[in-house]
């Protein structure tokens, strides 16, 4: 437990904690954009900032437009990862979205090998 030897520093504190837990939520907002929904902050019962989130819409496989899902599961990783310091859950997002990027890069990849053919003698 911190203690502090008046309320100016208790302030600062509560202050200091509050611009750092924003600014790393903001990061993530900033680079999600249109995907991403409002900055929320978590206090305690003094008023000091423990945690803070920033909700973005994961991209789900759209089959077909793998592109799309692709430019958004791109997003969602530079977002996850964007403040310099990224928590446990930040690197879970990352992992998720790479994963959908996978999939959505394998069907790309499946459907242009699959390709349509073109008749010469026609």
């Amino acid at each position: 437990m911190i203690t502090f030897s008046n309320q100016q520093q208790f302030n600062n504190f509560k202050n200091q904690r509050y611009r750092e837990i924003y600014n790393h939520e903001l990061a993530h907002k900033n680079t999600a954009g249109a995907l991403a929904g409002p900055i929320v902050i978590e206090k305690d019962s003094n008023g000091v900032a423990f945690a803070g989130h920033v909700s973005i819409k994961m991209p789900k496989l759209n089959e077909q437009n793998p592109d799309e899902t692709i430019s958004q599961a791109k997003t969602v990783i530079n977002s996850a990862m964007a403040p310099s310091d990224p928590s446990e859950q930040d690197y879970k997002v990352a992992s998720a979205a790479r994963d959908t990027l996978n999939k959505a890069e394998s069907l790309k990849h499946d459907s242009a090998k699959s390709g349509s053919k073109i008749d010469f003698n026609a």
